[in-house]
């Protein structure tokens, strides 16, 4: 008798244990999938078209509340609800993740442009802002590779956009490129204009893919990298991260 009661009281524990663990864990999860549906969201940089400001394997943090919510706060977007609670409109500079419009599933990120109503156009690589060129100025060049992996050094300027949002640009096909010369874009009301740093390597609003983007598909605003590693490394494989990872970028401000 004194051994059943043994085992029944071991076994209870043990349930006990497995529903503590399980309920730690799902509490866990909550928490998380809260965080990130509400406050910060992770996302990683797979390509350059935001060279020299983000590179390709930067990992960021986006602020869910910024902009405040829409369907695309929410993972896979479920259709809640259309457009946004406690909206805020992006600023002129900010640069932000947001769902391609074709199919308000893929992220992209971009950096705000043109506001509703502006008049966007490019002028042999000149950004022109309502019949304005933006103002910018040849800085040191850039040092990224070509398509074969080499080093190589692109021109390099510093763009003032009209709020005083400073940032650099590279082109490099100087001013020469596929998008350095386009029709004038007027920017529909609740849309926004988005444009890559990378302005020769960048599939932006300038292409009719992706073209303006409604204010409901933004996601957030990227505010700082929490980790950085060379292209082509792998963040898992820990032993090499004195070597790939990019130690001045952690923990930098996105602007």
């Amino acid at each position: 008798m004194a051994n059943d009661v043994d085992s029944k009281s071991k076994a209870a524990k043990e349930e006990g244990g497995v529903l503590e663990t399980i309920k730690v864990v799902v509490q866990a999860l909550l928490i998380a999938l809260v965080i990130r549906t509400l406050l910060f969201q992770p996302f990683n940089i797979p390509s350059g078209s935001l060279i020299p400001t983000l590179l390709i394997g930067d990992y960021l943090f986006v602020s869910k509340y910024t902009y405040g919510y829409s369907k695309h706060s929410i993972p896979f977007s479920p259709p809640l609800f259309s457009g946004r609670v406690w909206a805020a409109e992006p600023k002129r500079g900010d640069i932000a993740v947001f769902k391609l419009p074709s199919d308000n599933s893929t992220d992209y990120i971009k950096r705000v442009i043109g506001l509703p109503g502006d008049r966007i156009q490019m002028i042999d690589g000149i950004l022109h802002i309502n019949n304005t060129p933006v103002k910018r100025e040849r800085i040191a060049d850039f040092v990224t590779t070509d398509n074969w992996g080499r080093s190589a050094p692109v021109i390099q300027y510093r763009e003032t956009l009209p709020n005083g949002v400073s940032h650099q640009i590279i082109e490099r096909e100087g001013d020469t490129g596929t998008f350095d010369n386009t029709q004038v874009f007027i920017v529909p009301p609740g849309h926004f204009f988005m444009m890559g740093d990378n302005r020769d390597n960048s599939l932006d609003s300038r292409d009719r893919s992706v073209g303006f983007v409604p204010f409901e598909n933004f996601v957030g605003r990227a505010e700082i990298i929490f980790f950085s590693i060379d292209d082509g490394a792998s963040a898992w494989k820990i032993w090499e991260w004195p070597s790939t990872v990019r130690w001045s970028r952690l923990f930098s401000s996105i602007k």
